[in-house]
């Protein structure tokens, strides 16, 4: 059965009242995916417990912050009794920016905007170098303050003119797109033995799905979910994820997301996934065979299978492993090397720090 272990709550200087309950709200909201009536149950006890309000402002005042703010809202009654309340699209929204901002903070102080490659060009992003001007590049990238200063040096003041020769160019990163597919395992193992992995797998999404959306707005980000089978969900049903008694069934997935990127006209793709078990599942015809005993041959074939072909299209995967069974470790290598992707063996805390490097790094290997 998964707990949550809780330490002293030690008060923020900053912030309302209203503030810190809802970052709490939003961190328990996650863990429930999505009951807004147990995520209020749990930050009541919290609040028995440390004391997180006082006279001034209690829980019924934040109740009703979250409904006039709109961060809940109760869906119309059916004739059964009108439900519970429920997310509605903003808290989803504030939901993805908190994991955006927990997993990707350092991102604050970069420049906004899409990927640099190695190639040098008319491309997008400015860099520092300089080089003289050619015939045909465009104006926008003229270096102006160098130009003129290379006028004033070359003909003076007293007969002041600006010849082609005097003129330098601002050196540019041509800018490239990615699709990217993000496969998420939901097999019972990511909540077995106490140990929650699904929790921070769903943050990981949340914050690269805010990540592309609103900074690489060109780029495409897909999800999928595999257990038994495999299937595509949206960004906005990341906090309701949930774990079911399933195996694990990497193929489906695998065929699955490459079948997306099939249909993306972008030549850079790439796979990321998310996984703490070695496959255990294929579909023969209509029927499942399954084995969770070991490294099952049939099995192991397939997957491989389908690793080598991602290598034949170019669609690196990239495996973030949150398990260190020696099993698991032998599956990933021989995964790896199938692929000739990248493979790494996070701490769940480590997850988001990964991803987004390896995100930044496939760019620039990709457009060489």
């Amino acid at each position: 059965m998964i707990g949550w272990r809780f330490s002293a709550y030690t008060p923020d200087r900053e912030g309302t009242t209203f503030d810190k309950l809802f970052k709490l709200f939003q961190e328990i909201l996650v863990h429930t995916s999505g009951d807004v009536a147990e995520a209020l149950a749990w930050l009541t006890e919290l609040d028995r417990e440390y004391q997180l309000t006082d006279e001034d402002y209690g829980m019924a005042d934040f109740i009703q912050d979250l409904i006039d703010k709109g961060y809940i809202q109760q869906p119309q009654d059916n004739g059964q009794g009108a439900p519970d309340f429920v997310p509605s699209a903003k808290l989803e929204l504030a939901l993805r920016r908190k994991a955006l901002e927990d997993i990707f903070g350092q991102l604050k102080k970069s420049k906004s905007g899409n990927h640099n490659t190695r190639q040098y060009g008319r491309g997008d992003e400015h860099t520092s170098e300089l080089r003289p001007f050619e015939f045909g590049d465009p104006l926008e990238h003229l270096a102006v303050s160098e130009s003129l200063r290379n006028a004033q040096i070359n003909h003076g003041i007293d007969e002041f003119k600006l010849s082609m020769e005097d003129l330098e160019i601002k050196e540019t990163f041509y800018q490239a797109q990615m699709s990217t597919v993000l496969m998420i395992d939901i097999s019972h193992s990511m909540i077995l033995y106490g140990e929650d992995r699904i929790t921070p797998a769903k943050k990981v999404a949340m914050a690269l799905s805010e990540l592309i959306t609103t900074r690489y707005p060109k780029d495409t980000l897909d999800i999928i979910v595999f257990g038994d089978d495999a299937w595509q969900i949206e960004i906005k049903d990341l906090p309701y994820l949930q774990v079911g008694p399933y195996h694990t069934n990497t193929v489906a997935g695998l065929e699955l997301a490459m079948d997306i990127l099939k249909r993306r006209k972008n030549p850079n793709k790439q796979i990321f996934m998310i996984t703490d078990g070695k496959p255990t599942c294929i579909k023969k015809g209509k029927r499942y065979y399954r084995n969770s005993m070991g490294l099952d041959r049939q099995i192991l074939n397939r997957t491989l299978s389908l690793a080598m072909r991602c290598r034949k299209l170019q669609i690196p995967i990239t495996t973030f492993m949150i398990a260190r069974d020696p099993l698991l470790v032998r599956f990933v290598d021989q995964f790896t090397r199938a692929n000739n992707g990248k493979a790494f063996y996070s701490s769940l805390q480590g997850l988001g720090d990964f991803i987004f490097m390896d995100y930044k790094n496939n760019k620039a290997r990709r457009n060489r």
